[in-house]
């Protein structure tokens, strides 16, 4: 964590003075402007006039959205199907570092929004573009954080047996945003060294992928089935459940055991592989 006690430490910041335009919507994208901004960039929100972003008005479990992804921004609200208004979003990209996005496949080129679009406004552009899925047979799909936990078996390794579950929060969502932030310092990074932009991409689909990899790397190397994560806890819960009576320790592999069994001088104490 980055910390600054007034706005002349704020100038310190990593990306003081770079300004970032996100043209963004929900959780992926505003996550992405985020961190960025937490980093010390001048972020600026383009929303859609008249009534600006729709995460403004989201109730129920979408009520945190604003608040949470939307700090430490600027914003500024925009027709940007108007001649006017698309001259002053090319005016701001002309000044700008960085730009962002996370609309559906297709939606920033039919505007002359996309990386080729921009970058013709400024050659050495930094484009982060967040999708639900890469390039391959599904980059012209949408997709949702809990549609892709589906796919990739993230909701499998999370609900009990039969009973597949989406994760508690947005996880592929937030990563998204995660992954596409750290590429964008890694890009401008290259900037300096070559005086070039490039085009920075994340998926949904392939953030819940790399989550699972751990099971899939498992299931490659033991050729075993699976246990899904409810299963596994069921058969540790006395270690993990709360007790007034005696305490546990967790030992997650054989080498721990050894050195507990070295230092506690008991040799009684069993390992449940």
């Amino acid at each position: 964590m980055l910390r600054t006690n007034n706005m002349k430490d704020e100038k310190k910041l990593p990306l003081a003075g770079i300004r970032v335009l996100e043209f963004v919507h929900m959780v992926m994208g505003p996550a992405c402007g985020l961190l960025l901004a937490d980093l010390g960039a001048e972020v600026i929100k383009i929303e859609p006039l008249p009534q600006g972003d729709n995460t403004r008005r989201l109730m129920g479990s979408g009520a945190g959205y604003w608040m949470t992804y939307n700090r430490n921004k600027k914003s500024l609200s925009v027709d940007i199907k108007s001649e006017k208004g698309m001259s002053l979003v090319k005016d701001l990209i002309k000044t700008a570092d960085v730009v962002i996005e996370n609309f559906r496949p297709g939606a920033m080129k039919k505007l002359g929004l996309d990386y080729e679009g921009v970058k013709s406004i400024k050659p050495d552009i930094i484009y982060g573009s967040m999708k639900g899925f890469l390039p391959g047979p599904y980059e012209h799909r949408t997709a949702l954080d809990e549609v892709v936990q589906m796919m990739t078996g993230l909701a499998y390794m999370t609900g009990p047996e039969g009973r597949p579950l989406r994760a508690g929060a947005s996880v592929n969502d937030v990563m998204g945003g995660m992954f596409c932030a750290y590429s964008i310092v890694a890009a401008l990074y290259q900037r300096q060294l070559t005086g070039q932009g490039q085009l920075v991409e994340t998926g949904l689909f392939e953030n819940s992928a790399f989550l699972v990899a751990q099971h899939m790397m498992q299931r490659a190397v033991s050729k075993e089935r699976l246990q899904i994560s409810p299963s596994l806890q069921c058969q540790i819960v006395f270690q993990l459940g709360l007790y007034t009576t005696f305490s546990t320790l967790k030992i997650m592999n054989k080498s721990l055991l050894v050195l507990l069994q070295t230092h506690s001088g008991s040799h009684s104490v069993m390992f449940l592989a």
